[in-house]
C-alpha cells in the first residue's frame, strides 16, 4: 500500500511540474478521446448485436422457408399414397383371391396402372412408388407392384409390422430396388440416400377381420427433399443439416463448413434444446457459430442451419479498425494545432508570470505590458488594480497602526472599568440582602448577568439556552417596573437548548414586545405574556417569540416586513431614514429587528431571517428561521 502511496505521489509531482502547454494538449486529446472510444464501443456494441440480430432474422427467414418446402415435399407423398389406395381398381386386382386372366393383367396395365403411373411421377422429385403386396396370385407390374417378399427382409418391414401398420418416415441408403429413368426422377448424385415414406394398405374381408394387403413405399432422393441442405453453393456463410431419428447427421459431404465436423453440430443441437433459446452461440476453435433448429414432427427430424460468424466478424474489424484510424489522425492534427495556438496565447502568461516574479522580489511599481480584452489581459489589469491596492492599503497599514495601539489601550481601560462596575455591583448586592431588601438584590444580580452577556463578546454564536439565560434576567428587571405583570413561557426541548444562534438575536424580539407591546387595559389585566417556542419542521429550525400585546395594523405590519428586506440604499433612501437616524434607534431602542435580520441573513444565508405576523389588539408574532445546527465545544455541527 506504501509503495502505490509513493508511486502516486511521484506521479503527482510529474504532472504537476509539466506547462501549461503540455497539460492542456492533453486535456484536449483526452477531452475528445475518451468520449470517443466511450462512444464507439457503445456504437460498436450495437452495431455487433444489430448485425447478429439480422443474421438471426435473416437466416431464419430461410430456415422457416426451407421447412415450408420440406413440408410441401411431406404433403406430395402423403397424396401419393392417398392416390395409390383410393384407387379401385388397383385395390381389385392386388385382392384378387385366385390367379387373374392375362387378358384382365394386360387390361390392368394399359389402363389403370398406366394411369396411375402417369399421375404419381408426374412430381419430378419422387423417385419411386411401389406398392409391395401380400398376394401370392398377382404378377409384379414394374414399377408400382412387387411382392412383399422383397422386403421381409429388410428393417423398415419389421417396424411396420410391429406398429401393426401405420405410417413410418426415415431416411435410408437408396434402394436396389429404385430403376427410374431419367425423365422420372431428378436425383442428386451426390448423395445415395433417400426419403421414404411406408404406410401398411389394410381391409375388412368378409369375416370382419382386419386383413394386410401390403406395405406402399414411396422414395424421394434426400437431395430433393431437402434442396438447402445439398446446395452446392461455396459463396453462402451458413449450412443446413438434417438430423434423424437415428441421430445420423446428413448433408452435402462436398462442401462442409470448416472447423466443424459431424461431432460438433450433434453437439451443439444437444445444447440447443436443452437452453430452449431461439438461437444458439457457440464456439469452436476460435470460430463463433450461430445455431438455428426447427423441428419436423411428421419425419421426427431437427433441421439445423449453422451460420459462420467469421465473415461479419471481419467486416465488424474492418470497420473498426477504420474508425481508429481516422481518429488516431484527427488527435494527432489536434495536437498539432493546439501547441500552435496555444503558443501564441501562454505568451502573455510568460510576460505576466516574469511581472509577478518581480513583485515578488519587492518591485511593486512594475509595469505590466499585457493588454487585451480577453481573460490574460483582464487578469493582467486585475493584477494591475491590485499593485494599487497593495500600495494603498500600504499606506494605510502605517496609519492604522497607531490607530489599533490606541485602541488596544482604549480597550483596556474599558476592561478596568467593567471590572470596577462588576465589583460594584456584587457589593450594592450584598448591602440590599444584608438590609433585606431581596427584590433589589435579586434585580442587581439580574443587572450583573446582563452586564457580563453584553460585555464579554468572545463570539457573535451562542447557544440558545444562553440568549434564553439573558432574556429571563432582562424580564426580571423589567418586572420591577411593571410590577411583576410581565410572564416569559420558555417552550424548548432539552434537544433544541445546545442549538446555535446569533448573540443578542432574541432579546431585541423580546425588548420590542415590551416596548410596543404594553398598553393599560392589559397591564389593569393579567399582564403581558411573551412566549418563546422553538421547533424542527422540513429540516429548519425555528424560533417563535409570540406576545399577547396590542399588536400591528395591516398596513404598518406590511410596511415592517418590506423594511427587513431592503437593501441599504433602499433603506436609507426612505423619507426620514439615515445612517445617523439609523444608528440612534440602534443606540435608543436596541441593535432593532432589521439589524438582527440582517446579521442572520449575513451569516447563515439569504433564506433564513425573520418573519412577522401580527393582528390588532390580538398579538404580534415574530419567527426566527435558522439552519438546523448544534454549537457545542466540539464546534458547529448539523443535526
Amino acid at each position: 500500500m506504501a509503495r502505490v502511496r509513493s508511486t502516486a505521489e511521484k506521479l503527482m509531482r510529474w504532472f504537476a511540474d509539466l506547462s501549461i502547454q503540455i497539460k492542456l494538449i492533453g486535456a484536449y486529446i483526452l477531452i475528445i478521446l475518451v468520449p470517443v472510444i466511450i462512444i464507439s464501443n457503445y456504437l460498436f456494441t450495437g452495431f455487433y448485436q444489430n448485425t447478429i440480430k439480422d443474421i438471426i432474422q435473416e437466416n431464419r427467414y430461410q430456415t422457416d422457408n426451407e421447412k415450408q418446402e420440406i413440408m410441401s415435399k411431406i404433403e406430395v407423398m402423403e397424396q401419393s399414397i392417398g392416390l395409390l389406395v383410393s384407387d379401385r381398381q388397383l385395390r381389385e386386382y392386388v385382392t384378387v383371391e385366385s390367379e387373374p386372366e392375362l387378358e384382365d393383367i394386360k387390361r390392368f396395365q394399359e389402363y389403370s396402372l398406366t394411369f396411375l403411373q402417369s399421375v404419381l411421377f408426374n412430381n419430378s422429385d419422387i423417385a419411386g412408388i411401389r406398392f409391395f403386396v401380400n398376394n401370392p396370385w398377382i404378377s409384379e407390374l414394374w414399377p408400382i407392384i412387387y411382392h412383399e417378399e422383397r422386403i421381409k427382409d429388410s428393417p423398415f418391414y419389421t417396424k411396420m409390422m410391429n406398429q401393426n401398420g401405420n405410417i413410418l418416415w426415415e431416411i435410408q441408403s437408396e434402394d436396389t430396388l429404385l430403376q427410374v429413368q431419367d425423365s422420372n426422377a431428378a436425383v442428386n448424385q451426390s448423395s445415395s440416400s433417400i426419403v421414404s415414406l411406408m404406410a401398411g394398405v389394410n381391409q375388412i374381408n368378409s369375416q370382419n377381420l382386419i386383413q394386410h394387403l401390403g406395405i406402399i413405399k414411396v422414395d424421394m432422393p434426400i437431395g430433393n427433399f431437402f434442396k438447402k441442405a445439398y446446395n452446392n453453393s461455396s459463396d453462402r456463410v451458413s449450412r443446413f443439416y438434417i438430423l434423424d431419428q437415428q441421430g445420423n447427421l446428413h448433408a452435402n459431404n462436398t462442401d462442409p463448413l470448416p472447423e466443424l465436423d459431424e461431432a460438433d453440430i450433434q453437439q451443439a443441437v444437444a445444447k440447443y434444446q436443452q437452453a430452449g433459446k431461439s438461437s444458439l452461440l457457440l464456439s469452436r476453435k476460435g470460430e463463433d457459430f450461430l445455431y438455428l433448429v426447427e423441428h419436423i414432427d411428421k419425419i421426427n427430424a431437427e433441421l439445423i442451419n449453422v451460420i459462420s460468424l467469421q465473415t461479419t466478424y471481419s467486416k465488424i474489424d474492418q470497420t473498426r479498425n477504420t474508425v481508429i484510424v481516422v481518429i488516431l489522425i484527427l488527435l494527432i492534427l489536434l495536437a498539432i494545432t493546439t501547441f500552435f495556438m496555444q503558443s501564441i496565447i501562454l505568451n502573455k502568461l510568460n510576460i505576466l508570470r516574469e511581472s509577478m516574479k518581480q513583485v515578488r522580489s519587492g518591485d511593486f511599481g512594475v509595469d505590466i505590458d499585457v493588454r487585451g480584452g480577453d481573460e490574460i489581459g483582464e487578469l493582467a489589469h486585475h493584477f494591475r488594480q491590485m499593485l494599487n491596492t497593495i500600495n494603498e492599503m500600504i499606506a494605510d497599514a502605517v496609519k492604522r497602526s497607531a490607530a489599533t495601539k490606541e485602541a488596544e489601550l482604549q480597550a483596556l481601560h474599558n476592561q478596568i472599568d467593567a471590572h470596577f462596575l462588576y465589583n460594584t455591583l456584587e457589593n450594592l448586592k450584598m448591602l440590599a440582602e444584608v438590609e433585606g431588601q431581596y427584590t433589589v438584590s435579586d434585580a442587581l444580580t439580574s443587572l450583573g448577568s446582563i452586564m457580563r452577556y453584553n460585555l464579554r463578546w468572545s463570539s457573535d454564536r451562542v447557544q440558545l439556552r444562553d440568549e434564553v439565560g439573558h432574556i429571563q434576567h432582562y424580564v426580571t428587571i423589567m418586572n420591577i417596573r411593571y410590577d411583576e405583570k410581565l410572564k416569559l413561557v420558555i417552550e424548548v426541548e432539552d434537544r433544541f437548548r445546545d442549538h446555535e444562534l446569533l448573540k443578542m438575536s432574541l432579546q431585541p424580539i423580546v425588548e420590542n414586545a415590551l416596548k410596543h407591546g404594553v398598553y393599560s387595559a392589559l397591564m389593569k389585566g393579567d399582564g403581558l405574556v411573551v412566549a418563546i417556542r422553538a421547533f424542527e419542521e422540513g429540516g429548519f429550525f425555528y424560533i417563535e417569540v409570540t406576545d399577547n400585546g396590542i399588536g400591528i395594523a395591516g398596513d404598518k405590519l406590511q410596511e415592517l416586513n418590506r423594511k427587513l428586506i431592503m437593501s441599504d440604499e433602499e433603506f436609507y433612501a426612505l423619507p426620514g431614514e439615515t445612517t445617523e437616524t439609523a444608528e440612534l434607534n440602534k443606540r435608543s431602542g436596541g441593535i432593532g429587528l432589521r439589524n438582527v435580520n440582517q446579521r442572520i441573513q449575513m451569516v447563515y444565508g439569504e433564506e433564513y431571517g425573520l418573519r412577522i405576523e401580527s393582528k390588532r389588539g390580538s398579538y404580534t408574532q415574530v419567527t426566527v428561521k435558522l439552519p438546523l445546527l448544534t454549537s457545542g465545544r466540539g464546534g458547529t455541527q448539523i443535526i
